[in-house]
């Protein structure tokens, strides 16, 4: 069975982010750049799915600058056994992602096609379906859990109150949510391999972009609180700010 995984190198959530002179991008100095967490459970649930089944290939797909090969080689010391980098220095919107995406994987007749969830760095949640209609791939979101029996994939969905079954017939794609499994660790023997595993790279154009960043502001900083009072006998004060001043109430 041939999977492919798709990736994306994002800022870690814990790096301090400056926005860059022009207003509408990231500082990239200074930026600790990772695998995307909601792909880590995508990768891990196709590396088990292969060891499963005792055979395949897990591929690895990603779109972006240099930079991302270090993340894709961390994929391959995960254990997936090749990558290809759709390489371009532009940012894409999700429409774009999508169509690069769907070009690459289109020709490699996978059964199964992976996304996480979502980025954390835009939370669009879209590239996962956009690339699924692309292909004309059903396609089942944000799964918690996975069980695979011949060509049927039956997976459950986190919902409102509780969790939703779905079955679905392969070739598909599915988007992973957190609670799927736990991602591995890259082995020493898996970092040596990945050395030695073939990254494909295609130069890529991106055409029109549908969407445009108009700019991006930190957010503002709080003011400093206040002690009302003390007891019981502040509790009319507390209740007037928040009535006139927060204006919560």
């Amino acid at each position: 069975m041939i999977q492919v995984v798709c990736i994306k190198q994002v800022a870690d959530s814990e790096t301090r982010v400056k926005i860059g002179a022009d207003g509408k991008s990231l500082d990239p100095s200074g930026v600790t750049w990772i695998l995307n967490p909601y792909d880590e459970f995508a990768v891990e649930q196709a590396l088990r799915v292969k060891e499963k089944l005792g055979a395949g290939e897990v591929i690895a797909v990603s779109l972006g600058g240099a930079g991302v090969q270090a993340t894709l080689r961390n994929v391959l010391a995960m254990g997936a056994d090749r990558a290809i980098h759709l390489k371009t220095n532009s940012p894409a919107d999700p429409l774009q992602a999508a169509r690069a995406l769907a070009a690459a994987i289109r020709d490699l007749g996978a059964q199964i096609v992976w996304f996480g969830r979502q980025a954390i760095d835009d939370d669009a949640a879209q590239v996962g379906p956009m690339t699924a209609e692309l292909l004309q791939l059903p396609c089942v979101t944000s799964i918690a859990s996975f069980e695979l029996e011949g060509t049927t994939a039956t997976v459950e969905r986190d919902i409102e109150g509780g969790r939703e079954v779905v079955e679905v017939t392969l070739p598909a794609a599915l988007t992973t949510d957190k609670g799927l499994n736990e991602p591995r660790y890259a082995s020493l023997k898996g970092i040596m391999a990945a050395k030695k595993k073939p990254i494909d790279e295609r130069p890529l154009e991106l055409g029109e972009a549908g969407l445009e960043v108009v700019s991006l502001a930190l957010p503002a900083a709080r003011s400093a609180g206040r002690i009302v009072g003390q007891g019981t006998a502040a509790v009319p004060e507390l209740l007037r700010v928040l009535r006139e001043e927060a204006r919560v109430l």
